[in-house]
């Protein structure tokens, strides 16, 4: 994990009132704070770093007060229960300390959790490893995502932390009234896919399985272990819900899809030269470790999770571009990250229009 170079404290945070707060609540916390510094890359809920002479931890918060929050999102309180009832599991996660819902404190719900001393790989490519290193980081992503797929939510007590079922047509609708909520310049591609989503919807979505989902699984959400293959927690837990695991493991499918120049993808690669498995054999890995699905009928609906998917990170990134215009963006990569809708938008499109309806 790492941080960008900020001065000793971000600003609108008032390290003193913190201090005192944590050490009040948190037993064994010792003040002051020495540094507050803002980690990149994150793009919706601003997350920090905290130094003391005693050590450092992760601060995650929901944007500042002056945010215009839309409906269900920047959901601080669910990842702080989620991350709590994952720590005794096979889940990897930072451990967390303590949720402050009092806003009087530094303006805005937060919460403390573990720094983890790793590595976070942007790049699916991972141009800074050899093919052997490559293959192995992507079984033991496979590995991790399936585990968490299996995981018996009512052991973990989170069997009420969604719905659960009809999960595609509530998730459909929700990124459509959130693209329609944010909307900067229209999308064509967006109004067709909102029509024509729900009525495309497989039997397999429609099928009773369901699990936690983490929302947002993909490699910079992971944090590796320093000297190997080895994933030391998985970040990011805002979307997490209870939902269909095809959901899920599509999206984290996207990067086969999506061109390194349109976002961090790997389509169009020479996948063999980088050990880098092709998406049928990653596929059968994940159905192999959870024993849930043959690849043949996966294949059958693979259009239709993919065109989901893409319509969805359009959707996402159409609220990045919406935040950035508005001055409440959590990245100064959001400019960016925002560009990306419409061309997003227009590959859900492309895999849209192999469906029948």
């Amino acid at each position: 994990m790492t941080s960008s170079i900020d001065p000793p404290f971000a600003a609108g945070i008032d390290a003193t009132r913190l201090g005192e707060w944590l050490t009040q609540h948190w037993p064994g916390f010792e003040g002051p704070i020495e540094s507050i510094s803002t980690f990149s890359g994150g793009q919706s809920n601003p997350t920090y770093r905290l130094t003391t002479h005693k050590g450092t931890w992760v601060m995650r918060t929901k944007p500042a007060a002056k945010a215009q929050l839309l409906k269900s999102a920047h959901a601080i309180e669910r990842e702080y229960r989620v991350l709590k009832a994952l720590e005794s599991s096979r889940i990897p996660v930072p451990r967390v300390h303590l949720l402050c819902e009092d806003e009087s404190i530094i303006g805005r719900a937060f919460f403390i959790m573990q720094y983890l001393n790793g590595r976070v790989l942007w790049d699916p490519a991972m141009p800074e490893f050899d093919a052997q290193t490559r293959h192995a980081h992507y079984q033991e992503m496979n590995r991790v995502i399936s585990e968490l797929h299996l995981l018996q939510t009512q052991e973990a007590g989170l069997e009420d932390f969604g719905k659960g079922t009809d999960y595609f047509e509530r998730q459909i609708k929700r990124w459509s009234q959130q693209y329609q909520s944010t909307i900067t310049e229209d999308v064509p591609e967006m109004n067709r896919l909102m029509d024509k989503l729900p009525q495309c919807i497989p039997s397999s979505a429609r099928s009773p399985s369901v699990s936690l989902v983490h929302g947002d699984f993909r490699l910079d959400n992971l944090v590796f272990a320093p000297d190997g293959p080895r994933v030391l927690g998985v970040l990011d837990w805002e979307l997490s819900t209870l939902g269909h695991p095809l959901a899920d493991f599509s999206y984290h499918c996207m990067a086969w899809h999506i061109s390194p120049q349109l976002f961090r993808g790997i389509a169009g690669l020479d996948l063999k030269a980088l050990g880098i498995p092709q998406e049928s054999t990653y596929i059968q890995w994940y159905c192999e470790h959870t024993q849930r699905y043959e690849p043949s009928a996966l294949s059958q609906d693979w259009d239709f999770y993919l065109a989901y998917n893409l319509f969805r990170m359009a959707s996402i990134l159409q609220g990045i571009a919406w935040r950035d215009q508005s001055g409440t963006a959590s990245s100064p990569q959001a400019k960016e990250a925002g560009k990306q809708a419409l061309p997003m938008a227009q590959l859900a499109w492309k895999y849209a229009m192999r469906l029948g309806a």
